[in-house]
């Protein structure tokens, strides 16, 4: 594997492992539905009944790993799924189930995505 295709592999696993907890998950569906205003960060803690400490700490990690984008406005922070990595991300797994060996075929996605 070459040292670029290493990297990337390194940076896609951690994306993953950003997204791997149940309440990062969470955050993330709940910012696609609001994509591409996003949530005042308040709301994000209401809508999912988050305490305001361990929402913070979940949503630096996904902007660590570039999965959230947090833009200031006045006193709100407003938070919004970063849709350009999420698409990185989603076509570097198609690339090996979908292209190379066929173990999904393209058609099944837009099926599942329905």
């Amino acid at each position: 594997m070459a040292a670029n295709e290493s990297d990337q592999t390194a940076r896609f696993a951690d994306m993953l492992a950003a997204i791997g907890t149940e309440p990062r998950l969470r955050i993330i569906r709940l910012l696609l539905s609001a994509h591409p205003e996003g949530l005042v960060v308040g709301d994000i803690q209401s809508e999912l009944g988050i305490p305001p400490s361990t929402l913070s700490h979940h949503l630096e990690k996904l902007k660590n790993e570039g999965l959230v984008n947090v833009r200031r406005e006045s006193t709100y922070l407003w938070c919004s799924a970063n849709t350009e990595a999420l698409r990185e991300l989603l076509t570097f797994l198609y690339a090996e189930c979908c292209t190379r060996n066929k173990v999904i075929t393209p058609e099944e996605i837009v099926q599942l995505c329905k």
